[in-house]
């Protein structure tokens, strides 16, 4: 567990943390507090029942316990002012025959437990006698659970281990009583070795009959190897023969190992990974060099000393550098990014917190916040805010995004940490039911609908129970891992893993079966389904480097050393190139004879691009930055859109227009207008010289019907999960009956001829639609893919098929069209039955030949594009 120790000096107190940390302060006199600025957290000392106003601390200071706030002899320690506090006392003892009573208080102060600020605690509970006196034994949670904590002594380890190898008749290893003493002092031995739940209020008699955690340990003490409740080895460790303590590999289950060596000084200077990359690290006095089996060379400047050491020179591998100013107490205020822009973190004297980011364009962002250092208001450059309001206790009660929409908190009582309801801005209330441990177990909608939960007594979630009668079940397996999934129809989904951890098959309810293979990083490698096979591959950087489709065709992919992308050559051959800008951006892209350049401002957002030198799109911003314009040039044309918005930053205006190439007169416009209800949800677009379209809704926002102009269109029914059930507009009603799963089951229409039934397989494909006239059959290949329609009526009896290739390209029957190609491994259907198709270089269609011999002559489709791909010209020839 994570534990800290308080030394009382007479000169200075020390506080020191399990993670290595050695923060001094100053003596504290009862009821005084400091602050570490470096660290970020207040030490206080007890002996006062409360703090006076002007302090931090006062509100958090008050939801202690009133023996703990008064006594002067018990420490705290927080690093929020909403808590949790660390108490820090001592640990109770039996006293020895001869000790003098009463006995006095040791030097120090040892963690004794967590008080958060709804009262909640969690106790460390720890040995007042015998070989683990003043070791932490057990813990009870805020929850009532209790876990105890076993601990061993080197010297049962050994015993232990003796033991056997007499059972296995083995050679035992050397394997010492005792060890030690380190450069840190003597070593007692203790070990921690199993952690068990010995008390579960929900589950008082369900408690697991093995250990949530397990823990080995080498000869010398080391930890070895972590077990999870399944009782499998989840991590190991292996150490320098010559350096105890010092861990020179690592793994986790399934995965390789991972090694480390080290220089003279105990400073790590390689890194191996077996199927990944190599790093090597050179130091210098104020510089650490990594470099990478790519040859990637990475620098870092440091500037500082001890626990005050920053990096502020970091010279990438592609020549860049990125600099970085801290304050005194190493808290960062600047940072410059590859192109010398300059970004500020502006400091409150007093909190140390943001209140302001200055970026390089001198647009500015502004925090601002409560006695409690809570944030209460966001400005942004663009003048919105953004508010945030709490209660007494800390806990947010309202929160005002940039648009105006609040959401409203409440709290069923002032010991809650999580909201009983939630109201958003339509006024629509959503209430939530939870668990002592804080998982939600019903939660009820704006009309009173309720969505149910269960979980196991591992916290996982086991069963959704929705309304119109539809449930979800899980299964996990002893490590946690989802392995079936199963609705209220009985369809049973199953999932297999590996022993890293990784999926690598899923099971249908129709026992279709997907596969996955990875390598040893767990970078997946193949997708296997119906017996066709999609390839991936990886550089040591885990970069995709290849794809491999169904059909055997490759797509390349080539990275710069910041492993950004820059080549791309498809399954086709046509190969994109990309270049980037110093703070990688997007600047350049090279395909086939066209050269794309972005442009951009000061502030990253995008202003222009040009293709092979001539302008191609426009992007335009107001003074609040927000888009105004968008153009781009067609055959000389301007066509723009110009947008309008509302003080709240929404789109009120959509106009599109379109100018002569050379006198700029306006040729057409069209003007769409949006409109907003009073709780803020969009409900009326008017086009130019059209009638308004307005649709209503209720509760957060479902749609109940629209109109055009003042005449009704369209109302709409629906059932308990707000999926729709009935559709009236004008004459006409439209009824929707959905399966116990979910699934579309009826379409009722008052004309008898449109009404329809829909049949679904348990594998939640759809395999027949019946009409008054007409049913359609529908099957499937093993990979998924619709097969055929047979189509059947009174007046015909017709099959069609779809045949694919192994990538999913349509194809035309082999033992009728022998001749046309059985699979496309461009990705670009060349032929079929009816028509020869013809692309350019950039893979777009340009010309379509019919087959068919017409009186007249077959027809010729031909399509013409803009330098952006888009269609700007159809032509028939015939």
């Amino acid at each position: 567990p994570f534990d800290i120790r308080l030394q009382i000096r007479d000169k200075e107190l020390i506080l020191n943390d399990n993670g290595g940390r050695s923060i001094h302060f100053a003596p504290l006199f009862p009821g005084e507090t400091a602050f570490s600025r470096s660290e970020s957290f207040w030490l206080a000392r007890g002996g006062v029942p409360a703090l006076h106003e002007s302090n931090p601390l006062y509100l958090l200071w008050q939801s202690l316990p009133e023996d703990i706030r008064t006594s002067p002899h018990v420490y705290l320690a927080t690093s929020s002012l909403q808590g949790p506090w660390w108490i820090l006392g001592w640990a109770e003892r039996v006293p020895a025959p001869d000790d003098a009573l009463p006995a006095p208080l040791p030097p120090y102060r040892t963690l004794t437990g967590l008080v958060d600020n709804f009262g909640h605690t969690l106790a460390y509970h720890r040995d007042a006698d015998g070989e683990f006196a003043g070791e932490i034994t057990a813990v009870t949670d805020g929850a009532g659970r209790r876990f105890r904590l076993v601990l061993t002594t080197q010297a049962q380890r050994a015993e232990q281990h003796r033991q056997q190898a007499v059972s296995e008749a083995a050679s035992p290893l050397s394997f010492p009583d005792t060890l030690p003493a380190t450069a840190y002092g003597a070593d007692s031995g203790r070990r921690l070795a199993e952690v068990w739940l010995t008390h579960d209020p929900e589950y008082p008699d369900n408690l697991p009959a093995a250990p949530l955690a397990r823990y080995e340990y080498s000869p010398r003490g080391e930890l070895a190897v972590v077990y999870d409740r399944s009782g499998t080895a989840a991590r190991g460790f292996t150490y320098d023969p010559p350096h105890p303590g010092r861990m020179v590999a690592h793994r986790y289950a399934g995965r390789p190992e991972t090694g480390y060596r080290y220089d003279a000084a105990g400073r790590v200077v390689e890194q191996r990974n077996p199927s990944g990359l190599r790093y090597t690290y050179t130091y210098d006095r104020n510089t650490v060099t990594i470099t990478d089996s790519l040859n990637r060379r990475e620098v870092l400047h440091t500037e500082g000393e001890g626990g005050l050491k920053r990096v502020v020179t970091r010279e990438r591998a592609d020549g860049s550098v990125l600099h970085s100013d801290h304050d005194p107490a190493g808290r960062l205020i600047a940072q410059t990014d590859a192109a010398g822009r300059k970004t500020e973190y502006r400091l409150s004297p007093g909190s140390g917190l943001l209140k302001e980011v200055i970026a390089p364009d001198g647009r500015k962002t502004e925090f601002y916040y409560n006695s409690q250092r809570q944030l209460t208001g966001t400005v942004y450059p663009d003048g919105l805010q953004s508010r945030r309001e709490y209660d007494a206790r800390g806990r947010l009660t309202a929160d005002t995004l940039r648009d105006g929409s609040t959401t409203r908190y409440f709290y069923d009582s002032p010991y809650s940490e999580y909201p009983a309801a939630t109201e958003d801005a339509t006024g629509s209330r959503k209430q939530m039911v939870r668990s002592r441990y804080g998982q939600l177990l019903t939660f009820t909608d704006c009309s009173g609908y309720e969505t149910r939960y269960e979980y196991d007594r591992f916290g996982q979630l086991t069963a959704v129970h929705q309304e119109e009668g539809i449930s979800l079940y899980q299964v996990y397996d002893s490590r946690g891992r989802l392995v079936s999934r199963k609705d209220a129809q009985g369809r049973e989904t199953r999932y297999e893993y590996s022993m890293a951890g990784d999926l690598t098959a899923v099971t249908s309810p129709d026992g279709s079966r997907r596969e996955t293979a990875r390598d040893a990083r767990g970078n997946i490698i193949s997708a296997t389904q119906g017996g066709l096979t999609r390839r991936m591959e990886y550089d040591a950087a885990g970069r995709v480097t290849q794809l491999t489709s169904e059909n055997g065709s490759h797509t390349v992919f080539t990275y710069d050393v910041l492993d950004r992308l820059t080549q791309e050559t498809g399954f086709d051959g046509r190969t994109q190139r990309y270049r980037y800008s110093a703070t990688g951006q997007v600047v350049c892209h090279e395909e086939a004879g066209l050269t794309t350049l972005w442009h951009y401002d000061e502030s990253d957002r995008l202003t222009r691009c040009t293709v092979n030198g001539e302008p191609a799109e426009q992007w335009r911003y107001n003074e609040r930055g927000w888009l105004e314009e968008i153009s781009h040039l067609s055959d000389g044309h301007r066509v723009a859109i110009h947008y309008r918005r509302d003080r709240r930053g929404r789109l009120i205006s959509e106009r599109q227009t379109v100018h002569a190439p050379e006198t700029n007169e306006l040729l057409w416009q069209h003007e769409t207008r949006h409109d907003y209800s009073d709780k803020g949800l969009a409900n009326r677009v008017t086009p130019d010289a059209l009638p308004a379209v307005e649709w209503l809704t209720w509760g957060s926002g479902y749609l109940a019907g629209m109109k055009l102009g003042d005449t009704p269109l369209i109302d709409f029914t629906r059932d308990r999960l707000h999926r729709e059930t009935r559709r009236c507009f004008g004459e006409y009603e439209l009824t929707t009956v959905r399966t116990p799963g979910g699934q579309l089951q009826r379409h009722h229409l008052n004309l008898p001829q449109l009404n329809r039934e829909y049949i679904w397989n348990c594998g939640g494909q759809l395999v027949r639609i019946c009409g008054q006239y007409e049913t359609r059959d529908y099957q499937y290949s093993e990979t998924g893919r619709l097969l055929s329609t047979h189509i059947t009526s009174p007046r015909s009896d017709l099959e069609q098929w779809t045949f694919t290739d192994p990538a999913g390209n349509r194809t035309a029957a082999r033992d009728k069209y022998p001749v046309l190609p059985e699979s496309f491994p461009d990705n670009r259907i060349s032929q079929d039955v009816d028509n020869v198709y013809h692309y350019d270089e950039h893979g777009r269609l340009t010309e379509k030949d019919e087959r068919r011999i017409r009186p007249q002559g077959s027809l010729s489709h031909h399509y013409g594009y803009d330098n952006r791909h888009r269609l700007t010209h159809y032509r028939q020839m015939q």
